[in-house]
Parts: C-alpha cells; structure tokens; sequence
C-alpha cells in the first residue's frame, strides 16, 4: 500500500517544485504565458511578472513538505490520521489551482487581452496535471479513510 502515496507524494514534490521555478525563477517566461505578446509593453507587465513570484512561494513549502514527508518520514507521518489530513490537504492545494482556471475555461479561455489561454500551451498542462494530482491524492486519502 506505501507504493502509490509515496508515488503521489514525489509527484507532489516535482509538481510543486516546477511550479517555484516556473513562478519564482521563470518569471518572464510566465509572463510570455500569461499575458498576449501585444501587451507585454503594456506598463503593468513588469508588475505582473515580479508579481507571479508569490505564486512561487506558496508553492515551495508544499513541495518541500512532499519531499520531508517522502524522504525523512518523520514519525508523526506514521500515524493514520496525519496521512489522511497531509493527504486531503495535498489534494485541496491541487483542486485550488485547478478550480481557479474553471471561471476562466467556461469563459472561453482568453478574452482579448484578459486571462489566459486554458485549452492550450502550458496552461493546458497544469489544468490538466493538477486535475490529475487533485483525484490522484484524493484517491489516498479515500483509501486511508477505508
């Protein structure tokens, strides 16, 4: 049973570990998703670009925890219910990320210069991973509440 919640706890680690770099590190290149390339003189730009950089640091402690909890399994991991909570928490920070681009999907995507593309590129990828990571660790959790 330990193989499937630490495959999803090293997904996590990688998931959100991209998802530091991507925001924190690649800023410009976020910015290039973010925002159409007509606008990107815009004055803004900049301040959206420096401003992702949050999103980065939320990201890096969940990622670093997957890593802790995988690596050192330290001994209040070991207790049925920590699991379950890591687990369901795990899977609330996936379904936040996911269910923030739904209002933006069922708008069409990108408006104008407004939102982002969700159907395609990169922000395809991380509507449909975090989707994935979202089931994925709601699956432990329901199996460690079985």
């Amino acid at each position: 049973m330990r193989f499937l919640p630490d495959l999803v706890l090293l997904l996590n680690a990688l998931w959100f570990g991209g998802a530091f770099i991507q925001f924190s590190i690649a800023q410009g290149n976020t910015l290039k998703i973010l925002v159409p390339r007509e606008e990107r003189g815009n004055p803004i730009a900049p301040t959206l670009s420096a401003s992702v950089a949050f999103l980065g640091g939320i990201n890096l402690p969940i990622g670093l925890l997957s890593v802790y909890l995988l690596l050192f399994r330290p001994p209040f991991f070991g207790a049925h219910d920590a699991q379950l909570a890591l687990f369901l928490f795990f899977s609330a920070c996936h379904f936040s990320q996911f269910a923030y681009n739904l209002p933006i999907l069922m708008r069409g995507g990108r408006v104008g210069v407004a939102y982002w593309p969700v159907l395609k590129g990169p922000m395809l990828r991380i509507f449909v991973i975090d989707a994935a990571l979202f089931v994925a660790n709601a699956i432990v959790a329901m199996m460690l509440a079985a």
